[in-house]
Formats: C-alpha cells, structure tokens, sequence
C-alpha cells in the first residue's frame, strides 16, 4: 500500500475513533449507570437506544415539532430532547416492571432477583422490538441534515494525505461530551448524586439516612435510559436505523462497560471510546462483518489481563 493513502487511513480511523467513540463512550454510560447504581444487567438498553432514535426523528420531522430550528440544529435539540421522553419511559418501566424483581424486595432472596430481571428485560427488550416494527415499520429511516454528507477537511500532512472530519459526527460528538461532563457533575455534586451514590453503596444504609432507595433506584433507571437515548438520538443524523437496530449495539454496550470496569461511569465511557477505536481501526484489515469479532478479541486480552477492567476495582474479601 502506498505510504501516502496508508497514513491517511490511519489517521482518518484516528479521528473516526475519537468521534463514533465519544457517542459509544455516552451509550455505555447509561448501562453503566443502571448496572453501577441497581446491579441490573438491562438487555433492553439497546431498544432503549432505539427508541431514542425514533423519538429524535418523530420530534425533527414527523411532529415538526423542531421544524422552526432547520436541519442544522433541529437533529441534535431533537437528540436532547429524546432524553426526557426515554426518562419517562424507562421510569414507567421501573415503576411497574424492573422494581418487582430488583431493590430491597430482592434482598437476602436465593438469587438476590437476578434471574427474574434477566428474564424481565429480555421480555421488555423482544416486546420493545417487535412492538417498534408494528409501529415504525421495518423501512430504515435516518434523521436527515446536510451535516451528514459534508466534512471538515484537515491537510495535507505527508503528500496529499488528508483527514476528512463528518460534521454530523463532529457535532454528534462534541454533545455527547458535553452530556457526559454534565452527567458527571450532577453525580458529584448535587444532592440527586449524593442520594444515588449512597443508593449503590449501601441501600440498607441509605434508608436509614432517610433516603427513599426505590424512588432512586426509578431515578437512576429512568436516566440511564434517558442518556442511552441521547446517545441513539446522536446516531440517527448520521446513519440508518431501524426497530432491531438495539440488537446491534447492545453488544457494543456491554463490551464498553466490562472493558471500563463494571459500576464506573468514568470507565465505561473510556469502555466506549476504546470500542470505537478497535472498530474503526480493525476496518483497516478486516471486512465490515468481521468488526465485531475484533472488538470481542480486545475484550477477551482485557478480561484474561485485567479481569475487574480498565478502571474496575478487584473485589476483597473479608
């Protein structure tokens, strides 16, 4: 290969890497936050990435509600604005579901619930997909914006080598940034974080501080699925989707969050971030269909060589 087309496509895969990354880093935050906070293992996060993508499209263009913004702006408000919708849902779920076979109900039982909420959230998940294609249809849509088909060329640097930056991703990225930090800050520092880090440590605990646990553990599902939503809303202006395309990217997620370290919303979003490298990096060398197994390679050498993670903390032992 030509030295000059090979630095380009590292250098674009760099890039790529950085930006698809950021918004993966966001999607694996909301599972983490749930596993972290709740201990549940959600197999419904990716339709709740898929409904944030319909959500985001029905407020851009099937409403009009977001029409009076243009397609430059209008996708990523909609991408933000999916958030509170997916709030609600997600914390309906909680309510009336996900609460019957998790928190302190569960407590001291055999399983501590955990077969009772895989079985849940898989049913929630195959409801989810199904009932998106009766509603949505099986026909691929995308949130449309110029941004998608325009980049932001960077060069040349050796020869006529040249980064091409995607707009949409660019932009996609530099929002999920900004909801991660804000994320981030509303753990640390508000008393809303307080409650759900004192939730996740110790529930028993945390009741008897006066702090309602069941009403936190609603909170934290409701925004974990709240961010996977910004997430899905960030994808959809710059590819297709449709009501099955959770499947695709819960894998993703999971890989993100057992890479960072289960229960750190720090590691998951560098969880994230790393999956993307190995994905747009393994495309160098491997066919499309094949990405996926090179992520699962890095995640196997993570889980021999650092099984608690990149930023998980080894369990001990009393």
């Amino acid at each position: 290969m030509d030295a000059e087309i090979l630095i380009e496509n590292v250098l674009n895969a760099l890039t790529a890497g950085i930006t698809i990354g950021c918004i993966y880093g966001l999607m694996c935050i909301g599972l983490g936050l749930i596993f972290g906070i709740m201990k549940i293992v959600n197999f419904a996060q990716g339709e709740l990435l898929m409904l944030g993508m319909f959500t985001s499209l029905y407020l851009v263009t099937g409403g009009g509600v977001l029409a009076f913004l243009g397609p430059y702006v209008g996708p990523f408000v909609g991408a933000l604005l999916a958030a509170p919708v997916v709030f609600i849902a997600g914390a309906l779920m909680h309510k009336f579901l996900i609460s019957r076979v998790s928190g302190l109900r569960t407590a001291g039982s055999a399983d501590e619930g955990h077969f009772g909420q895989l079985i849940v959230t898989l049913g929630i998940s195959l409801i989810l997909q199904n009932g998106g294609l009766i509603l949505f249809g099986s026909t691929p849509e995308t949130v449309k914006t110029p941004l998608s088909s325009s980049a932001i060329l960077i060069g040349p640097f050796y020869g006529d080598a040249t980064i091409f930056l995607n707009k949409a991703r660019l932009i996609a990225c530099g929002v999920a940034v900004l909801v991660a930090v804000a994320l981030y800050l509303l753990l640390e520092y508000t008393r809303l974080g307080k409650s759900l880090r004192a939730a996740a440590d110790n529930p028993t605990a945390a009741t008897y501080m006066g702090i309602n646990v069941d009403r936190t553990y609603r909170v934290a599902f409701g925004l974990g699925s709240g961010i996977t939503a910004v997430a899905g809303g960030l994808m959809a202006s710059y590819l297709s989707f449709g009501p099955f395309v959770g499947f695709d990217y819960v894998i993703i997620m999971y890989s993100g969050v057992v890479l960072g370290g289960m229960g750190s919303i720090l590691g998951a979003f560098w969880g994230g971030l790393t999956v993307g490298f190995v994905q747009q990096f393994s495309a160098l060398i491997l066919p499309p269909q094949l990405q996926n197994a090179a992520i699962f390679v890095v995640f196997l050498m993570i889980v021999l060589l650092r099984p608690q993670g990149l930023f998980g903390r080894s369990a001990e032992r009393a």
